[in-house]
């Protein structure tokens, strides 16, 4: 009996998509318990399938559907946007990455320090929470 070889997998294919979706995409993943690199080999693969084509209205509501779905599966990390806490904690912990001005004004007693209620005075109901 004659066993097909394994194929060395030498090729790269570079995608690029926005940060939130790498990170659903990779969760989901792990979820599954495979490496992104198998989940989308599986994807190329069926992709590449010599099945005969489905004809009619159903290839298009199955399309149509896998077409939702995806923008759903992508859209919804970018929706989940943290709390106003995370956001002042990871602030906080970071000082680099707010310019003096920004400081500033979200140092409304002046004191050298931006304390929660001043953030959440500054932010909290901009961002509707």
């Amino acid at each position: 009996m004659l066993k097909t070889p394994r194929l060395k997998k030498s090729e790269t294919l570079e995608i690029r998509l926005p940060y939130p979706t790498k990170l659903a995409f990779m969760a989901s993943c792990r979820a599954e318990g495979r490496s992104a690199s198998e989940a989308l080999r599986h994807f190329i693969d069926g992709h590449l399938d010599d099945r005969p084509a489905r004809t009619g209205r159903a290839r298009h509501l199955i399309a149509g559907a896998l077409i939702a779905a995806t923008v759903g599966a992508i859209a919804l990390p970018s929706l989940a946007r943290p709390s106003l806490r995370v956001e002042f904690d990871r602030l906080a912990a970071d000082r680099g990455t707010i310019s003096l001005a920004d400081f500033a004004r979200l140092d409304a007693n002046h004191d050298g320090q931006v304390s929660f209620a001043e953030f959440r005075a500054r932010y909290g109901t901009a961002a509707g929470r």
